[in-house]
């Protein structure tokens, strides 16, 4: 589950860890369209890293989070085939389903507890 811990509100209520080399370049590439579950793409440091829509073939909401898991940057409805550079250097980052962000109300200084 990914909770927004500041509003006490479930984002999604199933997620998948990426860890590993392959699980981040993989990502949601090929996949279905995710309604209820989002990736959480966890660093060993907190750097800025482009991300890709390559193959994935339906928009989703991207959530940055510091080494505390407080959010520090947002991209919503982020579409297939574009690149997206963050401003901020995030140590986390979530995948989650399109409108996940508006309709949890989450916003940047939230907490996120997974």
């Amino acid at each position: 589950m990914i909770l927004n811990k500041t509003k006490n509100i479930v984002i999604t209520a199933e997620m998948r860890v990426c860890r590993s080399i392959p699980s981040k370049l993989r990502g949601l590439m090929f996949s279905r369209k995710i309604t209820d579950t989002g990736l959480v793409f966890v660093f060993d440091k907190a750097e800025r890293r482009g991300l890709h829509m390559l193959f994935v073939f339906f928009p989703i909401d991207l959530v940055f989070l510091d080494n505390r898991k407080r959010i520090i940057e947002i991209k919503e409805h982020f579409l297939p085939f574009t690149v997206y550079y963050p401003r901020e250097k995030a140590k986390y980052v979530l995948e989650l389903p399109d409108g996940a962000v508006k309709r949890s109300g989450t916003e940047i200084g939230d907490f996120i507890m997974f």
